[in-house]
């Protein structure tokens, strides 16, 4: 199965916090996931943890390579920048994944967060999602029990999964 490719500074074991989350099921492709996660606009309307997600600079409504964004999740404004968006095609697993940061100082989180969806055998698929996140708000998260960042991850995941389901 295929990784996360990691920037420098953002390397899972170098950072304050990290989170994994990972489904497997049957009767979905990565056709037909990617575009409820490539449609920021689309995300809130299955994920409950996604709020005003808007472009700059005119684009949209796709993410593309180098698009800055924003939108709100976990109580934080998400300044994001888009660094990796391969759509899926045959015998290629989807990878998109963006840099995101809020706050300043002492209250600053940077983010990685990354998808990989590829298809599986007999009509599976798999969508791993990893975020690695440096700051003081990292850290608080990573001491906090239950982990939220797992929990609101997975599910965003069990989420997009019925998503898609709903829409074939």
């Amino acid at each position: 199965m295929s990784d996360i490719i990691w920037p420098e500074g953002f390397v899972p074991g170098f950072t304050d916090n990290f989170c994994s989350n990972e489904v497997i099921v049957v009767g979905l492709s990565a056709k037909e996931i990617w575009p409820l996660l490539n449609t920021p606009a689309q995300c809130p309307t299955y994920y409950a943890n996604s709020a005003n997600p808007r472009f700059y600079d005119d684009k949209g409504p796709e993410l593309t390579d180098g698009v800055r964004f924003y939108f709100e999740t976990f109580g934080f404004p998400v300044e994001s920048q888009c660094v990796e968006c391969v759509a899926p095609v045959a015998g290629q697993p989807a990878r998109l994944a963006w840099h995101g940061w809020a706050g300043e100082g002492e209250t600053r989180l940077d983010v990685h967060h990354a998808w990989l969806i590829e298809d599986l055998s007999e009509n599976r698929v798999r969508i791993l999602t990893q975020e690695s996140q440096k700051g003081n708000p990292a850290k608080e998260l990573a001491n906090t029990k239950p982990n939220p960042m797992i929990n609101g991850h997975q599910e965003w995941l069990d989420d997009l999964v019925a998503a898609a389901r709903k829409a074939k």
